[in-house]
């Protein structure tokens, strides 16, 4: 009889209790629907319950007002890193982030450096050789 194993990803640290849904400005050619994820053509972003992310990246505080903009802002970098939608969606992924900050509270400096700091180092994050590998164990 084979040992029992599991695969798992790891590197998270939030995982969402309830699915949220948004419009946002990436809008697709067609549907986008993922285990986690989906994207309508019209830039309806449901991300579903048990959906995990890394929180907000870089040197920063995990602060309230930057929780809801680092999940869309994951979930829209997942869905280009998979290849569901194309590359040049970054921008304005990262312009979603700043915009939820905004909305969220945060000041509009902080917002803004949290678009440059996306900007500027976020790009290998939508790389597909940055997914997150699949591990085995034991």
């Amino acid at each position: 009889m084979d040992k029992p194993h599991i695969r798992y990803r790891s590197g998270y640290k939030y995982q969402l209790v309830e699915a949220h849904e948004l419009l946002v400005g990436v809008t697709p050619s067609t549907n986008i629907e993922t285990d986690y994820i989906d994207l309508s053509a019209t830039g309806l972003l449901v991300i579903k319950k048990s959906y995990a992310w890394d929180g907000p990246s870089g040197p920063t505080i995990d602060s309230a007002n930057f929780m809801r903009g680092s999940l869309v802002h994951d979930a829209l970098y997942q869905l280009i890193r998979h290849e569901y939608i194309e590359p040049h969606w970054r921008e304005q992924a990262d312009r979603e982030l700043q915009r939820i900050c905004r909305e969220d509270g945060m000041s509009h400096l902080r917002a803004l450096w949290v678009y440059k700091g996306v900007h500027w180092f976020g790009k290998p994050s939508v790389m597909p050789e940055s997914r997150k590998p699949i591990k085995t164990a034991p």
